[in-house]
């Protein structure tokens, strides 16, 4: 990305071999998110040229000096939320506010170099991962191990979609058994948070999005209730389906400060409302202080599913093998790279659910 609201630039870049601690990785397949559109639009941003893409698989190539766990040939997904396991974030279990790599988000190593160059100049990487490239360099901590049988082109969508929307249910709300749960916004994440209220025991599982197809996956995928917000009113559809009260827990997936609001509404007293989908820079959300003061409502928010990658990603593919997360259904077009503009036109139409390119073709 050389510029916001222009198409991205496919060119040959320098990478560094791995430092110590640090592993090189050939790409085999990565989603297209909300997130890199986000820089591309400018609703959020970085220094420029920077390389995107951060929902990632393929295998390991070279190994750098102190590593362990990892040897080449070794099948990975990368997640963009490295932790070292040390720091006070870390030590208290919130994985993704690790103090060491929280800088990576910014597009450099805690050193401030970026192991990449182009035209001379050093290039920032979107998302920590730079994955939208047939090769990268990623700190150890952000390469988890998968098995060699795993096709990377559906485990690509762990990394970022799967392990937001299933560690919002599990990890960030811990959604208990018999709880009546609203989701907004039915793309890959939306998706996945249906799946795991389902998995959580959630008995009521409303599901909205203006998209008519998603819906209808949604219920596929075990939602009990669908609608599309611009005809039926999330709020008070939830209160009818909750015998006035409100739904126990509401996620929104879209990454916009109108629909939380519409969705703090939308929860009884007491209950959460979990901001999972990533806003504009400039976006808010106004609450009524009183009103959630006295009546106990909370708003909290979700990075990547609160997740630690090395646990929770095991646990997915455990789900997934056990036939109770669909995984393939949410991988709805591919791509080779060379097409990666019209990959971002896929999600700016809102087509399929989640576009994946494939590197090696």
């Amino acid at each position: 990305m050389t510029s916001v609201d222009a198409p991205l630039v496919l060119d040959e870049v320098e990478l560094e071999e791995p430092r110590a601690g640090e592993v090189l990785v050939d790409i085999a397949h990565c989603g297209v998110c909300h997130s890199d559109l986000h820089y591309l639009d400018g609703s959020l941003r970085t220094g420029l040229p920077v390389i995107l893409g951060h929902e990632a698989a393929g295998v390991v190539a070279a190994v750098g000096p102190d590593v362990t766990g990892l040897q080449p040939g070794d099948q990975v997904v990368l997640t963009m939320a490295p932790s070292c396991g040390r720091c006070y974030w870390c030590a208290n279990g919130e994985r993704t506010l690790c103090q060491q790599f929280a800088g990576m988000v910014g597009g450099a190593y805690p050193d401030g170099s970026t192991r990449l160059s182009w035209k001379g100049s050093p290039v920032r990487r979107g998302l920590v991962l730079a994955a939208f490239a047939e090769r990268t360099v990623v700190p150890v901590e952000a390469a988890v191990r998968i098995p060699d049988d795993m096709p990377t082109e559906i485990a690509a969508v762990i990394g970022c979609a799967v392990q937001t929307g299933v560690g919002a249910v599990l990890n960030t709300a811990r959604v208990p058994i018999g709880a009546s749960v609203v989701v907004s916004g039915l793309g890959a994440v939306g998706l996945s948070i249906v799946q795991a209220a389902v998995i959580a025991g959630a008995t009521t599982i409303l599901a909205a999005d203006m998209n008519a197809a998603r819906r209808a996956e949604a219920t596929r995928l075990g939602a009990t209730h669908v609608a599309d917000p611009l005809v039926d009113p999330v709020d008070k559809l939830a209160r009818s389906l909750t015998s006035g009260r409100g739904a126990d827990f509401a996620f929104d997936a879209v990454g916009r400060g109108s629909v939380v609001e519409t969705l703090l509404k939308a929860t009884r007293n007491g209950g959460t409302t979990v901001m999972v989908g990533i806003p504009s820079t400039s976006d808010t959300v106004n609450v009524r202080a009183l009103v959630h003061a006295f009546y106990e409502k909370k708003l909290i928010g979700c990075y990547l599913g609160s997740a630690n990658p090395h646990r929770d990603f095991p646990r997915i593919l455990d789900l997934w093998r056990a036939g109770r997360l669909d995984l393939a259904g949410l991988v709805t077009a591919r791509r080779p790279l060379a097409d990666i503009n019209l990959a971002l036109d896929d999600l700016r139409q809102g087509a399929g659910v989640r576009t994946v390119l494939e590197m090696n073709t």
